[in-house]
């Protein structure tokens, strides 16, 4: 094929014999009816062989690594590149700078491996051998015909003139094996000083000469389809430039339909070039070192049709979206590529997923911004587009995973790469993608309500998780009670590991969201704190149902712990107030709720072990016996020991109110009006009364019990009780009605009743005195401190019957 070249626009076209030789040669060659060369066109070949180097010499001088070249020179000496001391058949051609140097047929570059290599090419041949083989014989093949006809166009041959050898040539013995050593070494040489000399695509450039008449559609479509998109590009302006002069009447020998048919097939190979286009550029990444100088012309074919889209006349418009399209193909094509294992193969299947394709990232960004940018134009804004592409693709990859069932851990793995680590220096912000990079990138944008999607689906999962471990910490428990295991102590106080294994699955997760951002902490806690709500309730309900429970004492030790656990529970939780303040305090509500129905339950089964005691207390026996007031300090001691056991701040209020209960119980056994005493056995009543008081008051001064109000009533009624002269009650009423306004005459009643005064003047005299006191205090008292309005008065209807009638109107009196 270099045999029948021609030179290009500054030789002029070859005339005289050997141009009209070539000429029928190629027309024969297309034909089949090739024979074989005469001397005489053995000569003409000579001649033409000359004419070539010519032609090779000038276009060497005007391509880009001539300057390179006569750098090398100067560095060598005058006699470099002289025979000698470059063969022939040592130098590599220059790269031309017409689109053509994607050819496999025509690239030297090509046939070593160069820039476009496709799969089964034999890459070990050298061209330099090649060119030194005086016998060299020309395939008859469609695309040597073609590119026969290529060369006999006005303008091709300069653009050929580099295309010495295609990559089917096959190699001969020929020459010294020294003399191939030493080509292949200048050769390495070259392709250093070609590395060197790369330099930034301008924004502006001229457009190479188009071709009067152009190829065929067939040879067209050749040229595209080997990527030498440039000729074919030309060509295709040719073409369309000749349509454009026969629309309008240049040339009235074409019918209507052949003029459709010739519309029809520029659109085809428009087409035809768009999907080649889109190919290079969707698959640039996968060998960025090889597509450098394509993409050249790829651009150079977009900026040149975008230029021609104001012509009414075009066919095809977009050129920058299709790039842009392919350029997202590519990423997505990549993305898709990347290894992801199966749930079932990997429990870390998506962490690991997330890894790669961010190592993916960096190494994509990294050829886009290191080899292939610099293929391209400033306008273009490759980087930001690869880096928009990206984006867009992952969110779709994003949107994908989410289809997939994910857990708690795979859910946080999504969203911490999306958060924290795509926009860190181990993706977006890595060293090697500076200063490129800009600062809004770094950000992965995904679509609206999608990020939101992932934080809700990553709360519904936590909650799941909760409602596993919360079940899990049910059972530990239940197997303890099964096993009737006593509870631990720990400082005194009665414990369980319940509320630290709660709170450090809480803990972890609030912590853990903390550290993608605080809108998902908020979140976290408000899902916890959720399902914490439902926890106290549930909870309980199993502790009721337990069989285990029938031994009392095992059971209020436990009711002691869970008291404690709840109540440590509630407290730690309270630390999350404001990152969701309605959720803590309902579930702290909650808490307290089941708090006080463990210590509710608690208290009324030591009301039920001292009631039956209690029962018999102010009577005849109860003057005789300590035996039901010895129970009843058991209990209460019993008691004691639970409280002692139970942590602040509940233990305070619990105590209060067993005093509370105590001394109202203890009371109101002498507001029943079933037992009188007479011959002065108040005085002893008085006195056995008193001891038991005090020694009722040490055990709850031991609990350290803050209702010190409750504490003067016994010693009211042992002096009421004991007085030995009645007339001196009168004065010790002025303290009682003091310290308890809410008493009443009916109240008094009663207990002058226990005392043995039944009836007589004295009674009503110090009923009386007791309506003044209270008329005077008015409504000045603590109403906090309400003891007898919550103690009833039996009614002693058999007393009644002695009573005069006269009297009966200050009974109906008392309020």
């Amino acid at each position: 094929m270099a045999e029948r070249g021609q030179g290009d626009d500054e030789t002029g076209e070859a005339k005289g014999p050997e141009g009209e030789g070539t000429m029928s040669n190629i027309e024969k060659m297309e034909n089949g009816n090739a024979q074989p060369d005469s001397p005489v066109k053995k000569e003409e070949k000579t001649g033409m062989f000359k004419t070539f180097k010519q032609s090779i010499k000038k276009v060497g001088e005007r391509s880009p690594l001539a300057s390179n070249i006569r750098g090398l020179k100067e560095k060598r000496g005058p006699d470099f590149g002289k025979e000698g001391n470059i063969p022939e058949t040592g130098i590599s051609a220059p790269a031309s700078p017409s689109q053509s140097i994607g050819s496999p047929k025509y690239s030297p570059l090509k046939g070593k491996g160069g820039f476009f290599k496709k799969d089964g090419e034999n890459t070990d041949v050298s061209p330099h051998v090649l060119k030194d083989q005086p016998g060299h014989s020309r395939s008859q093949s469609d695309s040597s015909g073609i590119m026969g006809d290529i060369l006999m166009k006005p303008g091709a041959a300069l653009r050929r003139s580099l295309r010495l050898v295609g990559k089917k040539d096959k190699v001969t013995k020929q020459g010294p094996p020294q003399l191939v050593c030493k080509t292949l070494s200048e050769t390495e040489e070259l392709k250093q000083v070609e590395v060197e000399v790369e330099v930034e695509v301008e924004e502006t450039y001229t457009l190479p000469e188009i071709p009067i008449i152009p190829l065929s559609v067939m040879q067209i479509n050749k040229l595209i389809e080997m990527e030498v998109l440039e000729e074919a590009h030309l060509n295709l302006l040719s073409l369309r430039e000749e349509l454009k002069r026969e629309r309008v009447g240049g040339d009235e020998g074409l019918s209507s339909l052949e003029l459709a048919n010739k519309e029809k097939d520029l659109k085809l190979l428009y087409s035809a070039l768009q999907e080649k286009v889109k190919e290079i550029v969707r698959d640039s990444n996968k060998l960025p070192s090889r597509n450098k100088q394509l993409l050249v012309h790829v651009a150079r074919i977009i900026q040149e049709e975008e230029k021609r889209e104001v012509d009414p006349d075009s066919l095809f418009n977009g050129w920058r979206d299709i790039w842009k399209a392919a350029v997202q193909e590519g990423v997505q094509a990549k993305i898709e590529s990347i290894h992801l294992d199966s749930r079932e193969q990997n429990s870390a299947w998506l962490a690991v997923h997330l890894g790669l394709l961010g190592q993916a990232i960096v190494e994509d960004l990294e050829n886009v911004k290191n080899e292939l940018q610099g293929s391209y134009p400033r306008s273009f804004e490759v980087f930001t587009t690869y880096i928009g592409s990206y984006h867009h693709a992952i969110g779709q990859h994003i949107k994908k995973i989410l289809q997939q069932k994910l857990d708690s851990k795979d859910c946080y793995s999504l969203l911490e790469w999306i958060i924290n680590r795509f926009g860190s220096e181990k993706i977006m912000g890595s060293p090697t993608l500076q200063p490129d990079m800009r600062e809004e990138d770094r950000t992965l944008s995904l679509e609206s309500g999608l990020l939101d999607k992932i934080k809700k689906t990553y709360c519904d999962c936590v909650k799941d998780d909760l409602r596993t471990s919360l079940g899990n910490v049910v059972r530990l428990q239940s197997e303890m009670w099964t096993e009737r295991t006593e509870p631990e102590r720990n400082e005194e106080f009665y414990y369980s590991e319940m509320h630290m294994d709660i709170m450090t699955v809480v803990k972890s997760y609030i912590q853990n969201s903390l550290k993608i951002d605080s809108d998902l902490e908020k979140r976290i806690v408000c899902s916890c704190s959720e399902e914490l709500k439902e926890f106290p309730q549930r909870f309980e309900r199993e502790f009721r149902q337990c069989d285990t429970m029938a031994d009392s004492s095992l059971q209020a030790e436990y009711q002691v712990t869970y008291i404690n656990s709840f109540t440590i529970l509630r407290e730690q939780m309270e630390v999350y107030r404001e990152c969701s303040p309605p959720q803590v305090e309902a579930v702290g509500r909650e808490m307290e709720a089941v708090v006080d129905r463990l210590g509710q339950s608690l208290l009324e089964e030591f009301k039920t072990a001292v009631r039956p005691f209690l029962r018999r207390m102010m009577t005849r026996k109860w003057l005789s016996t300590d035996e039901d007031f010895k129970q009843i300090v058991k209990r209460t001691d019993n008691l004691s020991q639970l409280c002692r056991g139970m942590k602040p701040p509940y233990v305070q209020g619990f105590v209060n109110e067993v005093h509370y209960h105590m001394v109202k119980e203890y009371i109101s056994q002498l507001m029943k009006n079933n037992y009188s005493c007479k011959n002065r056995k108040h005085e002893k009543a008085a006195t056995k009364m008193r001891e038991q008081w005090a020694e009722l008051q040490d055990v709850f001064e031991d609990l350290k019990s803050t209702s010190h109000w409750l504490q003067p009533v016994g010693e009211h009624m042992c002096n009421i009780i004991g007085q030995k002269n009645k007339r001196e009650i009168k004065e010790n009423l002025a303290g009682l009605v003091k310290d308890y306004p809410d008493i009443s005459k009916k109240h008094l009643s009663a207990v002058l009743y226990f005392r043995g005064m039944v009836r007589g003047r004295e009674r009503q005299l110090i009923l009386r005195r007791l309506t003044e006191l209270k008329r005077s205090v008015g409504d000045s008292g603590d109403k906090s401190q309400a003891l007898f309005s919550d103690i009833q008065v039996t009614i002693n209807t058999d007393c009644l019957a002695n009573v005069p009638l006269l009297c009966l109107p200050l009974f109906s009196a008392d309020s």
